[in-house]
């Protein structure tokens, strides 16, 4: 048990997983939190930008046009197979039983940010926990227009991928003494993504509550 549980204690430290998985496993940690329901948990944001931050240190001794091509294509590729599993298989994923990995709120959240933004849901997604794993098997549950769907999940990565990983070889090159801090970083993105997720929530719990007023 304790094995499992310092498994996956390893698995939400973004920063271990850079320094011993390198860039191996955090391509395939991105495919994951990307097209599979269960890896949801998995670190998303912070992850890239802390990547981005190792490489400008060189503490990632990976160059950034193949950190931002391999983070780039597993997040287009694990979107691709979540639309896969979300359109050969989600019926029966709706009706799957909610346990510790899968909640069927999880979809209704997702649903309410589609009906909210339109087929643009997927590149706002990507900067959602949670939805930017569900986001995916929802446009392939739906029957999305695969094209549309392509598009706008390639748009999606560009941006989340370019922006984070970007970002975080910006200030590693730049103040590389912001290794120092990687603790306190991921405390802000914990607390932006906690923050936007519960206000998600709620928002979505508001609008339902209202459309019921109204019936």
């Amino acid at each position: 048990m304790n094995q499992i549980i310092e498994f996956f204690q390893y698995l939400l430290n973004s920063e271990e997983i850079i320094r011993t998985g390198g860039l191996v496993l955090i391509t395939l940690i991105i495919f994951v939190e990307n097209g599979i329901f269960f890896g949801f948990f998995l670190p998303g944001d912070y992850l890239l930008f802390l990547s981005g931050v190792f490489a400008g240190t060189k503490l990632l001794n990976v160059p950034l046009w193949l950190l931002l091509t391999c983070i780039f294509s597993s997040a287009v590729l694990g979107s691709l197979l979540g639309y896969g599993t979300g359109h050969f298989f989600g019926g029966r994923l709706q009706n799957r039983p909610d346990s510790l990995f899968f909640k069927k709120k999880y979809i209704d959240d997702t649903r309410s940010a589609f009906e909210k933004y339109g087929t643009s849901a997927l590149i706002v997604a990507r900067f959602l926990p949670v939805v930017r794993t569900f986001a995916p098997l929802l446009a392939g549950l739906i029957h999305m227009n695969f094209r549309f769907f392509m598009l706008y999940n390639i748009i999606g990565a560009v941006i989340w991928v370019g922006t984070l990983v970007g970002g975080g070889y910006f200030f590693g090159e730049r103040f590389p003494w912001i290794i120092d801090y990687v603790h306190w970083i991921i405390i802000f993105f914990l607390g932006i993504t906690t923050y936007t997720l519960v206000r998600g929530i709620m928002n979505a719990r508001r609008e339902r509550q209202a459309e019921k007023e109204q019936v």
